[in-house]
């Protein structure tokens, strides 16, 4: 359905640049304060443009999620690359873990987007979440090597068990420390 881009692929006219920047704002606010599930119409209408607008920049929900997740996305992929050096395999995957745990609860209802998007070959979502699963295949190939993790763990597997543990923390409004707990359960399993 329409573009799977999740920035401006030629550049924008100043007012189409405005009008993209304050979706993209509005949209990250909204997400943070009321889930992945907020009426883009009402995005549109805070962002002080029409729905039109808001779907000629963003086709669907998942364009515009990918959108307000760019920057953390890349903050987190520059991050691995710290975790991808490391002289401790089995702490830098176990860090890394708790660390796109995290990223997955950045806004409430993110971990069934991203499955939901998983599901969807051409989903800008899934797209802009591919690195993170090579990040995490990455450090896990690399804890393996090192004898600090089970080989018969794929980092498919691995991913999934940590898009559950942040959908579950979600849905209990788990803290940062329930899910180290929760995430040590799952890393020992590892083991």
């Amino acid at each position: 359905m329409g573009t799977t881009t999740t920035a401006p692929t030629r550049p924008l006219r100043a007012d189409a640049k405005r009008n993209y920047d304050a979706i993209v704002r509005v949209a990250s606010e909204a997400f943070s304060a009321n889930g992945t599930q907020t009426s883009l119409d009402d995005i549109a209408c805070k962002a002080g443009v029409g729905p039109g607008t808001l779907y000629r920049h963003f086709p669907n929900r998942d364009c515009l999620i990918a959108a307000a997740l760019h920057d953390s996305l890349g903050e987190l992929e520059r991050a691995s690359e710290h975790l991808a050096a490391s002289d401790d395999p089995g702490a830098a995957l176990e860090t890394w873990l708790f660390q796109l745990a995290t990223h997955l609860r950045t806004y409430g209802g993110l971990p069934d987007s991203v499955a939901q998007a998983f599901r969807t070959e051409s989903s800008p979502l899934r797209t802009s979440c591919v690195p993170l699963r090579t990040i995490t295949a990455t450090l896990l190939e690399r804890a393996q090597q090192a004898g600090a993790v089970r080989a018969d763990a794929s980092a498919g597997d691995v991913f999934a068990l940590i898009s559950s543990l942040a959908w579950a923390a979600d849905q209990r409004g788990d803290s940062d420390d329930d899910l180290r707990r929760m995430l040590a359960l799952i890393t020992t399993g590892l083991r």
